[in-house]
């Protein structure tokens, strides 16, 4: 029910999914005057789908603490994050409200053991692929050990999206010398160089141009700075694309020129499509939710529930469950003694 057009993105967004995905099947929530008369018009989707009407749903400028107040136990959103606790659905996917659906997914399916904070990771086109970058807005002014948690979590995202054994991680930072940057941010490069997981690599700092460099696998920040990092980003590539389209029919000679090389430019637009990288996966909690970003059409959408596929079918959740257990292991286990030094007589 969420985002800036609801169940008439929604839907035609999960019917893509539907014939792409045919292994799926989907649990949808909503208002069912406004879902029920547009699901009619989906018959490959209604026929792989469970439509569940709700009383209400959670409104785009609701706070958080309103939300869940109020839209607990019968909203769409508590509903559908409602049915992974439960079993009944295997991932969340939402285009509501931010806040609302990380207080709701926080309150229902908690956190996992030793994780104070969840965070959501995005997925950012590079030079060379792409990397997962967090937090893009679930925390904002996280301490050492909450950095070191999310450093943790999007090296085992890393781990399970693009099955690289041991991710690169950097922290972003104002430069990648060790004096440089926040308390917090130091100290948490200090934690990850003594005691960095075997399964990822860390790699020291990193500055916000590394990011699009591909520079790392990860980059891990607080969400304030992620999230403008993010947004940023959007806007750059959109305002490339308006760049490329204005030259491109500025004159009849670029015009010829463009159907010359219209092959290239078709993947330099797949590149910069905001929608294939559209998708914020909540990590830390003890069940896989997805948000879609409010303003994105139907294939932006369903970029988001496949995200959300991938991350079940590469099981996420035990991966995340694994590496943490092995880090928290090496700080309990007792550091040896250095030798000492042996003297000439």
């Amino acid at each position: 029910m969420g985002g800036d057009h609801g169940p008439a993105i929604v839907l035609p967004g999960i019917d893509r999914v539907a014939e792409r995905r045919p292994d799926v099947r989907f649990l949808i929530y909503g208002i069912a005057a406004e879902v029920e008369p547009l699901l009619e018009r989906y018959p490959r989707l209604k026929a792989v789908s469970e439509f569940h009407p709700c009383e209400v749903a959670v409104r785009m400028d609701d706070k958080p603490s309103q939300a869940l107040r109020q839209g607990r136990w019968k909203s769409s959103m508590w509903k559908a994050i409602e049915a992974v606790k439960n079993g009944e659905a295997d991932v969340c996917v939402s285009a509501g409200n931010t806040g609302a659906l990380m207080a709701m997914a926080k309150f229902c399916l908690r956190t996992m053991a030793t994780i104070e904070r969840p965070a959501i990771a995005a997925l950012w086109p590079t030079i060379k692929s792409e990397c997962v970058v967090l937090d893009v807005g679930a925390t904002i002014g996280a301490d050492a050990q909450q950095l070191v948690d999310f450093a943790i979590l999007g090296a085992a995202m890393a781990h399970a999206l693009f099955q690289i054994e041991r991710p690169k991680v950097g922290l972003l930072n104002v430069g990648v010398e060790e004096v440089k940057g926040q308390e917090e941010v130091k100290e948490a490069g200090r934690m990850l160089r003594e005691a960095a997981p075997a399964s990822m690599e860390y790699t020291g700092f990193v500055e916000g141009d590394d990011i699009a460099k591909g520079t790392v696998d990860v980059v891990v920040t607080e969400g304030f700075s992620g999230n403008i990092a993010l947004k940023t980003a959007e806007g750059t590539a959109k305002l490339i694309a308006e760049y490329l389209r204005a030259a491109m029919n500025r004159t009849l000679m670029a015009r010829i020129g463009y159907l010359f090389a219209r092959g290239a430019f078709q993947r330099l637009r797949e590149k910069l499509d905001v929608r294939k990288a559209n998708g914020g996966v909540f990590l830390g909690l003890n069940g896989v939710v997805v948000k879609s970003h409010g303003g994105t059409d139907d294939e932006g959408f369903a970029a988001a529930v496949e995200l959300g596929y991938d991350m079940v079918r590469r099981k996420l959740l035990a991966t995340i469950s694994s590496e943490l257990e092995r880090f928290h292991a090496t700080l309990a286990a007792p550091r040896a003694e250095p030798a000492a030094a042996s003297r000439d007589m």
